[in-house]
C-alpha cells in the first residue's frame, strides 16, 4: 500500500510542476530515480523510447511504465493517475474562472512568463537524454572514455538520413523512429 501512495505522490508532484509536456516530466523522473530506486538512468532512457514510439502521451506513457515495473498493473494504474490529477484539477478550476480572466493582462503575461521555463525542462530533458545514451550513467560524472561510438555513429547516420539525404529527408517521423527501434534491439543499444 506504501508503494501505491508514494507512487501517487512523486507522479502527483511531477503532473503539477512539470509545464511543457511530457518531456518537461525527464528531470522529475531522474529525482524520482535517485530517491526511490525504482528505476536507472537506462532504463528511463529505454522507457523515453517507448514512451515516444508509442501512442498517447509521453509523460503519461512513462508513467505508466514506472508504474507497472514498481507495482505492477495496479501500479501503474495509480502513477498515471497521479501524473493526470493535477491536470484535471487545474483544468477544472481554470474552466470556472476562464471567462472572468481570459482577457486578463496579468494571466497574458504569467502564460508569457511560463514560455522560457517550459522551453528550458524540455531542454534539459533533451540534453540529459543525449548525455545519458553518449556516455551511459551520468550520476558518478561524464568521463570521455564512457562515449559509446555505436550511439555517435547511428546519431550521425540518423543525423544524415533525416536533414541532408533528399531522398530520405520528406520521410514520415515514424519511420526513422521503427528504423531506430529495430537498430537499438538488434544491435542491444542503451542496455536493452
Amino acid at each position: 500500500m506504501m508503494l501505491y501512495l508514494r507512487l501517487y505522490y512523486e507522479f502527483f508532484k511531477a503532473g503539477l510542476f512539470a509545464i511543457g509536456g511530457g518531456m518537461a516530466t525527464l528531470p522529475f523522473l531522474y529525482d524520482i530515480s535517485d530517491k526511490t530506486g525504482w528505476f536507472s538512468y537506462a532504463q528511463l532512457a529505454n522507457m523515453v523510447a517507448i514512451s515516444e514510439s508509442t501512442p498517447g502521451p509521453i509523460g503519461v506513457n512513462m508513467a505508466t511504465y514506472v508504474g507497472f515495473t514498481s507495482g505492477g498493473v495496479p501500479g501503474s494504474v495509480v502513477a498515471t493517475v497521479g501524473l493526470i490529477t493535477p491536470s484535471v484539477i487545474i483544468i477544472l478550476i481554470i474552466a470556472g474562472f476562464l471567462n472572468a480572466f481570459k482577457d486578463s493582462k496579468y494571466v497574458e503575461s504569467a502564460f508569457y512568463g511560463l514560455r522560457p521555463a517550459s522551453t528550458g525542462l524540455i531542454g534539459a530533458a533533451g540534453l540529459s537524454v543525449v548525455m545519458l545514451v553518449l556516455f551511459g550513467d551520468t550520476s558518478e560524472g561524464i568521463h570521455v572514455e564512457n562515449v559509446s561510438i555505436p550511439c555517435v555513429i547511428l546519431m550521425v547516420i540518423l543525423y544524415y538520413f533525416t536533414a541532408r539525404c533528399r531522398k530520405t529527408k520528406g520521410l514520415h517521423p515514424v519511420v526513422f523512429i521503427a528504423a531506430s527501434a529495430v537498430i537499438g534491439v538488434v544491435f542491444h543499444f542503451a542496455g536493452v
